[in-house]
C-alpha cells in the first residue's frame, strides 16, 4: 500500500548540525568533497555523528544532471590528481574501516575518471590500518576498458546504482538500463573475488511488479548487494514525489531480495547507496560467483 499525498509522519528525519562538527572539523582544510553535503543526503548528521563520510572525487559538477539528483550540473572544473592523495589523509584522520568513494559522472573525460577512481583506490589500499573500500561508479558510457581499470585497482564492493525502473529511465540523464546492468555484469565479470551493489529508489511512479522485475535482473546478472530507499525531492528543480512508500513494503521488498539470494539488503525510507555501508562488509560473507568467463558480459558500446 501506498501513500499519494503529504510527506508521512514516519519521514520525520531531523538533520543535527552539533553532531557533525567532530566530522567537518577532521576534514577541514583537506578541499574534499562529501556526496553527503553535495546531494543534500538526510542522513548526513546520522553518518558525520559515526565518523564517517561517502566521498565525491573528480569535483562537485556533474556533466549529466538527472531530474531526481541534487548535485549540480554543468561544466566541471579540470581533474584535480592530488585528490586521491587528501582523500587517504581524510580516511586516515577519521579512522575509517569501510571508505565509499563516488564521484561526479565525468562525460568529458576520454576515460569518465576511471583512472582517477583507481589511483584513489591505490591510495586507500596503502593506508597501515586494515580498509575495505567499496567505489560507487558512474556508467563510464559502456568503456570496458574503464571499468576494468577500476576493477583492476581492487575494490572491495564494485557498485553502480540502477536508480529506477526502465519505464522511468527518462530522469536519468543519458542514460541506459541495459548498460547499468552491462557494467555491473561486466565488473563481476573480471573479478571473482569483488562484490558488486546496486540501488533503487521507490515513489517515482513504479509498480511493484517492475520493482521486483529490476531485482531479478541484478540477481540475473549476479549482484550481491542491494539498497532499496525513498525517493525524497532534494529541491524544488528536481522531480516531485509521486508516492511514500510504507515501512512495512520496504520490508516486503528486503524479504523477497533475500529469497532471490541477494546476500545483504538495506531497505527501507532514508537508506541510500552509501547508507551503513560498512553493514554489508565483505568479511564473514560467502565467496562470490565465479566469473564469467570472458566474453559473456561484454557490453554493448
Amino acid at each position: 500500500m501506498n501513500m499519494k499525498s503529504a510527506r508521512p509522519v514516519w519521514l520525520d528525519k531531523k538533520i543535527d548540525f552539533r553532531a557533525m562538527h567532530d566530522t567537518e572539523k577532521r576534514l577541514r582544510g583537506l578541499d574534499i568533497h562529501t556526496v553527503c553535503l553535495q546531494a543534500r543526503c538526510p542522513n548526513i548528521s546520522e553518518c558525520f555523528s559515526r565518523g564517517t563520510a561517502t566521498f565525491l572525487i573528480l569535483g562537485n559538477i556533474c556533466t549529466r544532471g538527472c531530474a531526481f539528483c541534487g548535485v549540480s550540473s554543468g561544466a566541471p572544473m579540470p581533474v584535480d590528481r592530488d585528490e586521491p592523495s587528501r582523500v587517504k589523509e581524510a580516511v586516515r584522520r577519521m579512522n575509517i574501516g569501510h571508505a565509499v568513494i563516488t564521484s561526479v559522472t565525468r562525460d568529458d573525460l576520454a576515460d569518465g575518471g576511471a583512472g582517477m577512481f583507481a589511483a584513489t583506490i591505490r591510495e586507500l589500499k596503502d593506508l597501515d590500518g586494515p580498509v575495505t573500500v567499496e567505489v560507487l561508479v558512474p556508467d563510464f558510457q559502456g568503456d570496458e576498458d574503464a571499468v576494468l581499470r577500476v576493477v583492476e585497482a581492487g575494490p572491495d564492493i564494485f557498485g553502480h546504482n540502477i536508480e529506477t525502473v526502465p519505464s522511468l529511465y527518462k530522469i536519468r540523464s543519458n542514460c541506459d538500463y541495459g548498460r547499468s546492468l552491462k557494467v555491473l555484469e561486466y565488473a563481476k565479470c573480471c573479478s571473482g573475488t569483488m562484490h558488486t551493489k546496486s540501488a533503487i529508489m521507490l515513489g517515482m511512479g513504479e509498480t511493484e511488479d517492475e520493482v521486483i522485475s529490476v531485482m531479478r535482473d541484478l540477481r540475473g546478472i549476479g549482484c550481491d548487494f542491494l539498497g532499496i530507499g525513498q525517493y525524497l525531492r532534494p529541491g524544488n528543480n528536481n522531480i516531485p514525489v509521486r508516492e511514500y512508500i510504507f515501512p512495512e513494503r520496504f520490508e516486503y521488498y528486503k524479504e523477497k531480495a533475500i529469497d532471490m539470494g541477494f546476500l545483504h539488503v538495506e531497505s527501507g525510507a532514508y537508506v541510500r547507496s552509501s547508507y551503513m555501508a560498512d553493514r554489508y562488509g565483505t568479511h564473514g560473507m560467502p565467496t562470490p560467483p565465479a566469473p564469467l568467463p570472458r566474453g559473456e558480459g561484454r557490453m554493448k558500446r
